[in-house]
């Protein structure tokens, strides 16, 4: 048997870089910014980066990730039997608790006590609610994500499926036609929520297989008595988020209030 190797320790954003982010985000004078990029891009890490620095700074940031608003388990496995089975798998517009997310966003916005949901990837299903931290006041909240303010496709463009996946297990198109139109339906509430967006632009979707892959090997190097995903499984797994994320590439340096380019080693490139 194969052993999947330990990723080594990520050394995280420039510290320069950083400052500079948390200068956007602070100068602005936003309660909520938002971190868009594809998977692996380094979101989380930055994000982790920027709390720290905000709390050298004296200051209380509050750091939430799209994936923490999963929908659970039974839930998605219940939308697999009535819509379609790709729905039963987390990450694709649709197999979020978007209502959950506004309210927490809410609530850090007014200043009021709120519980923040947490995901275990590797069980793919929430914590116990009794696991959620617990959280009185923010002066900053940073919400991550892979396609936060993505705009949906014209349904034209759904026609044709993009890979493997859609063409072998999507061919009549439900599957994508359902993801698209939750974008269109369930997400611009929290979008609105969202007062300036950063994009972290990466090189294209083909870097994200091996970015989400090394991403799987941090997360196995963390749990070693648990099993992540295979490679062959993160292969397929990235399918799920193609046609959204390069949707994403598409659109969202039009939409995003600030881009910052990525080389292949996730280093941030000079403004062109």
């Amino acid at each position: 048997m194969t052993t999947q190797p330990h990723a080594p320790r990520k050394p995280g954003y420039p510290p320069e870089f950083v400052a500079d982010v948390l200068a956007d985000a602070l100068d602005d004078g936003a309660r909520c910014y938002a971190i868009a990029g594809l998977q692996g891009t380094g979101k989380s890490t930055l994000s982790a980066q920027l709390t720290a620095l905000a709390k050298a700074q004296g200051r209380q940031v509050v750091a939430l990730s799209i994936d923490d608003f999963y929908l659970g388990h039974d839930a998605r496995q219940e939308l697999g039997r009535h819509v379609h089975p790709l729905c039963a798998t987390r990450g694709a517009p649709g197999t979020h608790d978007v209502a959950l997310a506004c309210d927490v966003l809410d609530a850090l916005r007014d200043g009021r006590a709120v519980a923040l949901p947490r995901f275990d990837k590797i069980a793919d299903d929430r914590l116990p609610r009794a696991q959620w931290p617990v959280v009185d006041r923010a002066d900053l909240v940073i919400l991550e994500g892979w396609f936060l303010e993505v705009p949906p496709q014209p349904p034209q463009e759904l026609v044709e499926p993009i890979n493997a996946l859609e063409r072998d297990e999507d061919a009549a198109g439900t599957w994508r036609r359902w993801a698209n139109e939750a974008l269109a339906r369930d997400y611009p509430p929290l979008w609105s929520r969202l007062e300036r967006l950063l994009f972290l632009r990466g090189p294209g979707f083909d870097i994200v297989p091996h970015w989400r892959w090394q991403q799987e090997q941090t997360l196995q190097a963390e749990h070693p008595d648990r099993n992540a995903m295979t490679q062959a499984q993160v292969e397929r797994f990235v399918q799920f988020f193609e046609r959204v994320s390069r949707q994403a590439m598409r659109t969202l340096p039009d939409i995003a209030d600030r881009t910052i380019r990525l080389d292949s080693e996730r280093k941030p490139l000079a403004p062109d």
